[in-house]
């Protein structure tokens, strides 16, 4: 299993309370907010435990996941049903984003 992936589930834990939020505001976003807060995990611990191409599509779909979590927090926040992201919350995201932007495209 990559190291990151303990990281990850914190930042899951993390976004938890975001989603709660936005769930009475938007439950259509929370719940693609939450599905692709879900997938992330689900698709790197995938990876790790796959081979060849198939680590690095699990590995991408993980990042293209994360990346839309940020994405939902973002327009949640535009549309005024979450505070902005803190700072801390989105360096937490860009160090998991980072780690697996440089496996997927370092391969």
């Amino acid at each position: 299993m990559l190291r990151i992936y303990p990281i990850l589930l914190e930042l899951v834990r993390s976004v938890r309370p975001l989603i709660k939020e936005l769930e009475r505001r938007d439950p259509d976003l929370a719940r693609q907010c939450k599905r692709a807060l879900c997938s992330a995990p689900l698709n790197m611990a995938e990876g790790s435990y796959s081979r060849g191409q198939n680590r690095m599509v699990r590995y991408h779909t993980a990042l293209g996941s994360l990346r839309e979590v940020l994405a939902c927090l973002e327009v949640a926040a535009a549309l005024g049903y979450v505070s902005d992201v803190e700072p801390e919350l989105k360096r937490r995201f860009d160090h998991v984003i980072g780690t697996l932007v440089r496996l997927v495209v370092s391969r």
